[in-house]
């Protein structure tokens, strides 16, 4: 009746929704967090949806962005509404970057320089989304354009940062599960 799942499948499916769940909670603490901007985010979730594409790849990707954008924005009551739209918008696409980025570049840069290819496509998707349908003033733009843009560098470079420790400790302990198997 049902088609067969093997084990790692399942595994992987765990993994993926843990992954999601990680990314919805970093984004309900971030909410809490004072920032200069009033709708200025840091972006902590992405470090979750980077981290899933360096291990499962773009499908796993980009269904944690798009299960944590659609999840806040019904907890947020922000569904269909403006930050919904901006939120989707430079998710998918910073999620597209980062995953083309490693496929074409991935050793030259690492997690650090794959979170600032995502977060500048984040910013400049948001930015352009902002413009298309709701500022419709170029000058607008253009000012708030380097604020966004500077601190978005900044956060991504941290959250990069973060990816990376958290593959290295990914790895340390799967080589340390290897290693305890074999001595078994």
């Amino acid at each position: 009746m049902f088609p067969e799942i093997n084990e790692q499948k399942k595994s992987e499916n765990f993994h993926i929704a843990l992954l999601a769940a990680y990314a919805i909670g970093l984004h309900g603490i971030e909410a809490l967090i004072p920032t200069p901007i009033p709708w200025l985010r840091l972006g902590f979730a992405n470090i979750i949806t980077l981290t899933t594409l360096l291990l499962y790849g773009l499908k796993a990707g980009m269904t944690v962005t798009l299960i944590r954008i659609f999840v806040t924005s019904f907890f947020t009551g922000t569904f269909l509404g403006p930050a919904f739209v901006l939120s989707l918008g430079g998710g998918v696409s910073s999620t597209l970057v980062m995953w083309l980025a490693n496929a074409l570049f991935g050793r030259l840069f690492g997690p650090v320089g794959l979170s600032l290819f995502g977060a500048l496509t984040h910013n400049i998707a948001q930015l352009f989304l902002a413009y298309l349908f709701f500022v419709r003033r170029i000058e607008a733009i253009v000012f708030i354009s380097p604020i966004i843009i500077l601190l978005g560098t900044i956060t991504g470079a941290f959250n990069g940062l973060v990816t990376s420790l958290i593959i290295k400790k990914i790895e340390e302990t799967k080589e340390a599960k290897k290693a305890e198997t074999v001595a078994l």
